[in-house]
């Protein structure tokens, strides 16, 4: 019986080329591998840098989405459905979002985030079913693909911009062109990679720092955190427990006396005791002036100050 070869790629991409700083590396000391390992890494940030601008647009279309009452979608395969995984994970905890705010989808399913399923991310039906399946028209849909030609990641992104939904692709390759359906591209160049083809490195860390960017500043924009303060954290155990007291401290210079107080009376709502401390209004008043502006401590700051004008 003859046996159907297996289909063969090719990728033309500066992750898969072999890097002339590195091929010396399996002669080098422990010392010697981690230093020329921190040396690539340490050209990611600025590979991002190049890049913001068109990360800038994609938080603005999350950000669209989001507060017309839409969701974000992140589609990958291997280390980048992985990676995507964890900020999606993340971000409930950290921001208090719902869990149906970002929704991480992994080419072969949660069994893929601890084992390679073969031939999982070649299957651009699969990407194309999970977004008839999830994705509505106004949601944000955001693929992550080292080699820029993933075709689970490609195909949900097809899908979603024919449903009606914003799409941007994280790409390693820049010298791929821009897929049909992609309304932003975000092709970072970190180059070759320590180990050629290892995309787990490099590109890997460059997609992590875009994605919590991404979304840290998506939050930032839908008023989930007051400066620089997670004032939308959920305090899920006793550290988070202790910083809220501590956030509510620094952002008040009050004591931790009035602070634990103000918590304890807004019933544990961190935004509300904020409010209620820094304007002096009640803790009922705060929480109405923060409903009327989506949560956002500034602009309910704002509106109370008029209101007593």
């Amino acid at each position: 019986m003859m046996t159907v070869p297996r289909q063969v790629v090719h990728v033309d991409s500066p992750t898969e080329q072999r890097n002339p700083r590195t091929t010396d590396i399996d002669l080098m000391s422990t010392m010697g591998i981690l230093g020329a390992i921190n040396a690539e890494d340490r050209r990611v940030p600025e590979a991002v840098a190049a890049v913001l601008p068109q990360v800038a647009r994609a938080v603005d279309f999350a950000v669209e989405a989001l507060r017309s009452g839409h969701r974000v979608h992140y589609f990958g395969a291997g280390t980048s459905g992985r990676l995507a995984t964890l900020d999606a994970a993340e971000l409930v905890p950290t921001f208090n979002v719902p869990s149906d705010w970002f929704i991480a989808h992994h080419a072969g399913g949660a069994r893929a985030l601890r084992q390679a399923v073969e031939d999982a991310e070649d299957n651009a039906k699969a990407g194309a079913a999970e977004v008839a399946e999830s994705v509505a028209p106004g949601d944000f849909v955001l693929g992550l693909t080292a080699s820029g030609r993933t075709p689970y990641v490609l195909g949900a992104l097809a899908a979603a911009s024919r449903l009606g939904a914003r799409t941007a692709l994280v790409s390693g390759n820049p010298a791929a062109v821009t897929p049909p359906g992609v309304d932003v591209l975000i092709a970072v160049d970190t180059g070759p990679e320590a180990i050629a083809g290892s995309t787990r490195m490099k590109a890997g860390t460059a997609q992590k720092i875009i994605l919590t960017a991404f979304s840290t500043a998506t939050m930032i924009k839908l008023g989930r955190t007051y400066s620089n303060l997670m004032v939308s954290m959920r305090a899920t155990n006793a550290k988070l427990r202790g910083r809220t007291i501590r956030i509510l401290r620094e952002a008040t210079g009050m004591s931790m006396a009035d602070c634990s107080d103000a918590l304890t009376e807004a019933d544990g709502d961190l935004k509300v005791a904020l409010v209620h401390l820094l304007s002096g209004e009640d803790v009922a008043n705060a929480a109405k002036a923060l409903t009327a502006n989506d949560g956002h401590v500034r602009k309910a700051l704002d509106s109370l100050r008029v209101r007593a004008s």
